[in-house]
């Protein structure tokens, strides 16, 4: 029997829990910015874990059933960690709400708090106990979305997240007074040490000491856990005092020590001479490896290389897949800003008296066409233009920039492209209505801007667009769902939209052939989403699905909806639905004549409407697909093989039955 202190002391975690996810929820106001509306939205999607933990307590305090047994260790520093978390959370808005974010004059301070709280509340749900607490597969699903999409936070515009998470242990536990030994192994992961040399270890560890790149990390951190400020001071000083005995020189190995004064000897040797009123040597670290070129916005691959953004990222979008430099191959293509080794480069210019280098200067990333930022910002005025005529040739020429680089989506993202083409989404001129969408479609490609679609309100126009547009509109807007919902979050959102699901599935059954297959690439991505599996079967997603599969001359439709197929039966009610459907005899016959591929899926999907279903199971069985079965327990695939195997075996319990 649960201990009646530990199930209430347990139970009082959950109910703070549930008061900061409403809290948090309904406290957003429309003036802040994005990060903060970004958080609120996650945070309100875990109200149904918390339903359901509140539900096993309401058991737990009834004496009986699931919830009886007495609360674990790791069930009670789940919930402590979740709520730490969420309370870091609640801090951080309630800072923007007063207004105190807004008076700083640095903008990638709020950008450090949400990624930190991103990793935070990212850790705490990996490390949650679903199973103790008796959490339904379906709201674990959810809470899977949700921290996808928090990892999908932690890319892109992000501080040192080693760092970070290595600086947790050490504010959670900042009363405790042994601040030394959280922070033994801490240094060792900052960028300051990972990253290139610049030639001079000490000076660098002197900017750390006047307070520069590891105060812009650590303190608003420290601020949304409401750590004192004499702790704070403490925690930094301690911080400094670690990197500072690092960089001298017997904390080095001897390999580090050899390997640490090669790169010294290298940087001087190959350091060349600039003009720049006198002779200024530029170090090497400071250029990127492709342009040889001083760096303006450096970033980090996976291989811990640092490029300039433009030059690395076209060699990616070229299809390259390894690092130009170390020739590894690239675990994945984020690219993660170098904001120490950007501080410096700031800081050397100014020490020797040249113009630090900006974005608007010319770095081989204009346009393709051979304009510049001035001619995008002329061609996105063209979308406001009172001339229709105008506005559709501006559209048009966007669709085709944004099709051809992503320099160009980024400059014509922050030159305002974005909201001027969703609202020529309504527009009557269905020729100008088809490039704006495509526009849309094209922009996307480069994930920051699928944000900023959504952001901008394109949801609704787009799912008008794919109700009464021009078929190629049609299309366009339909693979411009399938790229937004790329996003898990956009998931949730398109599948919410009134329409957007009913006019996928309108397409999937009478657009054209292009048509069709955009449609179902959507509606694959879309049903990930558990609540969007039963939108879909309700708006009448299985008719055109079957037709699909009935039609012997395309295999390429076969494939689609097999797999559109394979992710709806997981859901209870579609999976009733799709027995209902008759679609089992067609599945048999797939069985019987399909190639491997649909033979695999067809068994699969099989299986799963047969566990648990004596009905259906003595549907296949009666439809004569023990023949075909035992043929692909010796033909088939792999995955096939084992399919077909395990329904085998259902049927001879059921005969014995």
């Amino acid at each position: 029997m649960a201990s009646p202190a530990a199930v209430a002391s347990a139970s009082a975690s959950a109910a703070a829990l549930s008061e900061l996810i409403r809290d948090i929820s309904t406290t957003c106001t429309a003036d802040l910015r994005p990060e903060y509306h970004r958080l609120v939205r996650k945070v309100s999607l875990l109200s149904h874990l918390l339903d359901e933990i509140e539900e096993f307590f309401s058991r737990s305090e009834a004496g009986g059933g699931e919830g009886s047994s007495a609360p674990s260790v790791d069930s009670t520093e789940g919930l402590d960690e979740l709520l730490t978390a969420l309370q870091a959370a609640k801090r951080f808005l309630s800072l923007g709400l007063a207004g105190r974010t807004c008076q700083d004059t640095v903008p990638d301070k709020i950008t450090v708090q949400f990624k930190y709280l991103m990793w935070q509340l990212e850790k705490a749900l990996a490390n949650f106990p679903y199973n103790y607490f008796s959490i339904s597969e379906e709201i674990q699903e959810q809470v899977e979305l949700v921290r996808a999409q928090m990892k999908r936070e932690m890319k892109g515009e992000c501080p040192d997240m080693k760092l970070l998470s290595e600086l947790h242990p050490l504010i959670t536990s900042h009363s405790s007074g042994d601040l030394q030994s959280e922070t033994s192994n801490l240094p060792e992961l900052h960028p300051l040490i990972t990253s290139h040399s610049t030639g001079d270890l000490q000076s660098e560890t002197s900017n750390l000491s006047d307070k520069h790149e590891l105060q812009e990390i650590v303190l608003p951190v420290l601020e949304i856990h409401d750590v004192p400020e004499s702790d704070a001071e403490r925690i930094m000083q301690d911080l400094i005092n670690r990197l500072e005995m690092i960089r001298m020189p017997n904390s080095f190995t001897t390999e580090e020590k050899s390997t640490t004064n090669v790169k010294i000897e290298g940087s001087k040797k190959t350091q060349e001479k600039v003009k720049q009123g006198d002779d200024v040597t530029i170090p090497e670290d400071f250029r990127c490896p492709i342009s040889l070129e001083l760096m303006r916005d450096p970033v980090i691959v996976s291989t811990g290389q640092t490029y300039e953004r433009a030059f690395i990222q076209r060699w990616i979008d070229n299809g390259n897949r390894t690092c130009p430099k170390t020739q590894q191959k690239l675990q994945n293509t984020t690219l993660t800003p170098n904001y120490v080794l950007r501080s410096l480069i700031m800081q050397w210019c100014e020490e020797h008296g040249i113009d630090p280098p900006t974005r608007s200067k010319s770095d081989g990333s204009s346009l393709e066409a051979g304009g510049d930022r001035t001619a995008i910002e002329a061609i996105v005025r063209g979308l406001c233009s009172t001339s229709p005529d105008d506005r559709k040739s501006a559209a048009a020429e966007i669709r085709s920039l944004a099709k051809r680089s992503t320099d160009n989506r980024i400059m014509l993202a922050e030159a305002g492209a974005i909201p001027a083409l969703v609202s020529l989404l309504s527009s009557k001129d269905k020729k100008t209505q088809e490039h704006a969408v495509t526009s849309l479609l094209n922009l996307s490609i480069y994930d920051h801007n699928k944000d900023l679609i959504v952001l901008a309100g394109a949801i609704v126009p787009i799912v008008q667009v794919l109700h009464t547009g021009s078929m190629e509109a049609r299309e366009n807007a339909a693979a411009a769902i399938f790229s937004l919902s790329l996003v898990d979050e956009n998931k949730i959102t398109i599948g919410s939209t009134p329409g957007a699901i009913e006019a996928l599935v309108e397409l999937l059954q009478k657009g054209s052939t292009r048509g069709r297959k955009d449609a179902a690439t959507a509606l694959f991505n879309l049903c990930i989403y558990q609540a969007n599996k039963i939108r879909a079967v309700r708006a009448g997603i299985l008719s055109p699905l079957i037709q699909m599969l009935q039609d012997s001359l395309n295999n390429g439709t076969i494939d689609e909806a097999l797999t559109i197929l394979s992710v709806l039966v997981s859901h209870q009610e579609c999976k009733s639905a799709i027995a209902k459907a008759n679609t089992i005899p067609v599945l048999i016959d797939l069985l019987r004549s399909g190639q491997p591929r649909n033979k695999e899926n067809a068994a699969a999907i099989l299986l799963a409407l047969c566990k648990k279903d004596n009905e259906n199971l003595a549907c296949i069985g009666r439809l004569g697909a023990l023949i075909p079965l035992t043929e692909l327990t010796k033909t088939g695939t792999d995955r096939a093989k084992r399919k077909a195997t395990s329904l085998l075996e259902h049927l001879s319990k059921l005969k014995v039955m």
